[in-house]
C-alpha cells in the first residue's frame, strides 16, 4: 500500500494537469528505507509529448546525485497519462527500473472529456505489476 500526504498527492495532480496536454513526471523522494515520500521533485517531460514521458539525463544525474547526497531514494515515480486510464503501458513497464518505488499514474482524460479522473499506484518488479491501495492521510 501506498500512504501519501493529501498535500503530495494535491501537487502530483497539479502537476499532471499543469503540463496536459502533455504527460508530466516527477519523483517523490523520502528517506532512504522508509518507504515515507516526502520531497516533491517534479521534473521537465523532456519528450514533451501527450503520449510519453522521458526524463532529461542531465536533470536525472542531478537528481541521483541529490538522493545520494541527502540519504534518500525514489519513493515514488509519477507521470500522468493524457488520453488513456492510469495504468501502466509497455514502455512504463520497460523504464520501471526502480524496484522498491511505488509507480503513481495519473489519468488526465477528464480533461478533454476522453474519461474520469485517476490516480493509481503499482508496484512493477521485473515486469510483474501489481495495483495497491493508495491511502492519502493529513499528515505522518
Amino acid at each position: 500500500m501506498l500512504t501519501i500526504t493529501q498535500d503530495l498527492y494535491d501537487r502530483i495532480v497539479a502537476h499532471a494537469r499543469q503540463d496536459h496536454p502533455d504527460e508530466a513526471c516527477g519523483v517523490v523522494a523520502g528517506p532512504a528505507g522508509t518507504d515515507r515520500p516526502e520531497r516533491f521533485v517534479p521534473m521537465l517531460n523532456a519528450a514533451r509529448s501527450p503520449t510519453f514521458y522521458e526524463f532529461d539525463s542531465k536533470d536525472l544525474l542531478k537528481l541521483y546525485r541529490e538522493l545520494d547526497d541527502r540519504d534518500e531514494e525514489p519513493v515514488i515515480v509519477y507521470h500522468s497519462h493524457t488520453a488513456t486510464e492510469a495504468y501502466p503501458s509497455r514502455t512504463d513497464v520497460t523504464y520501471a527500473n526502480e524496484p522498491g518505488a511505488h509507480y503513481v499514474l495519473v489519468s488526465t482524460a477528464d480533461e478533454d472529456g476522453l474519461g474520469e479522473f485517476q490516480f493509481r499506484s503499482y508496484k512493477i518488479i521485473e515486469g510483474v505489476i501489481t495495483e495497491e491501495e493508495v491511502q492519502v492521510v493529513a499528515a505522518y
